[in-house]
């Protein structure tokens, strides 16, 4: 069974930084599409980024302040967050979706979650 564990969400003042990792356990996701999504209380799960072989996707409200990159060897994913936003408050989830045609976007797609970290900005 494929385990996902995030880290490295925190309590950031705007215009500050976070690196999340999301760590990979149960089988080796290489092949697989690695995604970042985020939830606010009253709101729906939202795409963020992914990225796999053939490249990387960026929500339009983070695109050029978050990379998103993976480490296969270590079966790792990661999400640099730079210039931080109070709107970017939300728990941050890390998704696996097995190799298709799928979009990237829905999380309904994806087919492993991790637990989710909470990630503050706010002065």
């Amino acid at each position: 069974q494929v385990q996902l564990v995030e880290s490295g969400g925190g309590l950031v003042q705007p215009g500050g930084s976070l690196r999340l990792s999301c760590a990979a356990s149960g089988r080796t996701l290489g092949s697989y599409v690695m995604g970042w999504f985020r939830q606010s209380p009253g709101k729906e799960r939202e795409f963020v980024a992914a990225v796999s072989w053939s490249g990387s996707l960026y929500a339009d409200s983070v695109k050029g302040r978050f990379t998103i990159s993976r480490d296969n060897a270590k079966n790792t994913q990661y999400l640099q967050m730079n210039s931080l936003k109070p709107e970017d408050t939300a728990v941050y989830y890390c998704a696996a979706q097995r190799p298709s045609l799928a979009s990237w976007r829905f999380p309904d797609l994806y087919d492993y979650w991790g637990q989710g970290t909470q990630v503050t900005v706010s002065s």
